[in-house]
């Protein structure tokens, strides 16, 4: 039996975060699922007004091998640490160092530097993920 794997965020503003995943992960937008051509579309199907549902992104990887990346937005604020974080390795220690400063000017904080080994960041909402070799 095969599984799809999506990780899901609550966020305060999906729209704004979602650039920062998409270089962090090297994902695309997401189209909606067929037949709708748009999210609103999609929404509507629901029975949801697209006004009333609050944003989200919808992001997934090109090459099909990650998992669909959710991000929605939610009204309460983030209050305490992720009970769970994504390693995203990326194959040397200068490939971290390099791949941190690009995340850093798109928004993103170091939190601690592990030498040789990994970084350990947030996203501009402050949801944790660590850099790996």
């Amino acid at each position: 039996m095969a599984f799809h794997v999506d990780l899901t965020f609550d966020t305060r503003d999906a729209e704004a975060l979602a650039p920062f995943w998409k270089l962090a992960l090297g994902y695309e937008d997401e189209p909606p699922p067929a037949p709708f051509t748009t999210r609103d579309e999609w929404a509507a199907s629901f029975g949801e007004d697209p006004d009333d549902s609050g944003g989200g992104a919808w992001l997934h990887d090109p090459s099909g091998v990650g998992p669909r990346l959710s991000l929605l937005d939610v009204p309460e604020p983030k209050t305490a640490k992720n009970r769970l974080h994504m390693d995203i390795r990326v194959g040397s220690w200068p490939n971290v160092v390099a791949r941190a400063s690009e995340l850093t000017a798109a928004g993103g904080t170091i939190q601690a530097v592990f030498d040789n080994h990994h970084i350990v960041m947030t996203d501009p909402e402050g949801n944790e993920f660590c850099l790996a070799i």
